[in-house]
């Protein structure tokens, strides 16, 4: 019973109504235009990077404490750090922790923003008043200078344990914004009919709702990821995290504090973690740019 109008917010691919699969317009989406398919691929080349990085390291070259700072050669494509370890291996190892800590708090950012934003969207009067006084609590503080107090005083290493703490801070805009997205879609004629047929309300949430919402939610989801990795490599890169050199950010501290910028000498050491996540976040904007597509029958009409 999903209402299809000009003004709906989330217009979208359904996959029970298409006849095509998901993955199936997804690859004509990012076929039509080369620059999304190159973000595809970077998205795919990082996910490489951090399910099989340990596995790859075992087959670089080994550290060489003649070589410090060296320059780019075939042996060492980006050269070596201050100890002469390998600066692509340190970057592929320390892929795994940047994206599972950044995949684990966008998952529990969206799963707390559109709880609450849906709740307080769909129930109005006091839930939706106290549930918004909540959020705006989480708005007011700000996120960075919080995260530092808490990894100063608990000093959270676990990627896992990262990824809570950097979720359970980063809800707040996207509660607000699903609220806003649920009173609107709330006043359609398809959730009415749902309500006047006395379908429950977990139907018409699960059913009706959150599927109108999904490419939003989805879009979300990604770019959760690149602001998780942006507030992490802060962290490390201030110090006040368990030490780790092949972190991003710990790569970025170490090449300020041995004199990089200075000197100019090993200058690939620190600038590979910045365009490291440099590529990580263009590969994410270009494929949220292709899921906009997927999700948007209209755009692909006009494209």
């Amino acid at each position: 019973m999903s209402e299809q109008t000009a003004s709906s917010p989330a217009i979208a691919f359904d996959p029970r109504r298409s006849r095509t699969g998901f993955f199936t317009v997804l690859w004509r989406v990012l076929k039509r235009k080369p620059s999304r398919m190159f973000g595809a691929i970077i998205v795919v080349v990082y996910i490489a990077f951090a399910l099989f990085g340990n596995l790859l390291y075992r087959h670089m070259p080994p550290d060489d404490s003649d070589n410090l700072f060296g320059v780019m050669s075939l042996a060492h494509p980006l050269g070596t750090d201050f100890q002469g370890a390998d600066v692509l291996a340190l970057l592929v190892t320390g892929t795994q922790y940047v994206l599972l800590s950044a995949a684990i708090a966008s998952i529990i950012t969206v799963i707390i923003g559109v709880t609450i934003g849906l709740y307080a969207g769909f129930r109005r009067g006091f839930t939706d008043s106290l549930l918004m006084r909540i959020t705006d609590i989480i708005l007011t503080i700000p996120n960075f200078p919080l995260l530092l107090v808490l990894s100063i005083v608990w000093k959270f290493g676990s990627p896992w344990t990262m990824g809570v703490v950097l979720g359970i801070t980063g809800w707040g805009g996207l509660a607000r914004a699903v609220r806003a997205q649920t009173m609107s879609l709330a006043n359609r004629g398809f959730i009415e009919a749902a309500h006047s047929f006395g379908f429950p309300t977990a139907y018409i949430v699960f059913k009706e709702l959150l599927p109108n919402m999904a490419p939003f939610v989805a879009m979300n989801l990604l770019m959760g990821v690149t602001n998780s990795i942006y507030s992490q490599v802060g962290l490390f890169y201030l110090g006040v995290l368990p030490f780790t050199s092949s972190n991003w950010g710990v790569m970025i501290q170490l090449a300020v504090n041995n004199g990089v910028t200075l000197t100019g000498v090993g200058l690939p050491y620190l600038l590979s973690p910045l365009i490291a996540i440099l590529l990580l976040t263009l590969g994410v904007v270009l494929l949220v740019d292709a899921l906009d597509e997927v999700f948007n029958p209209r755009l692909r009409e006009n494209s």
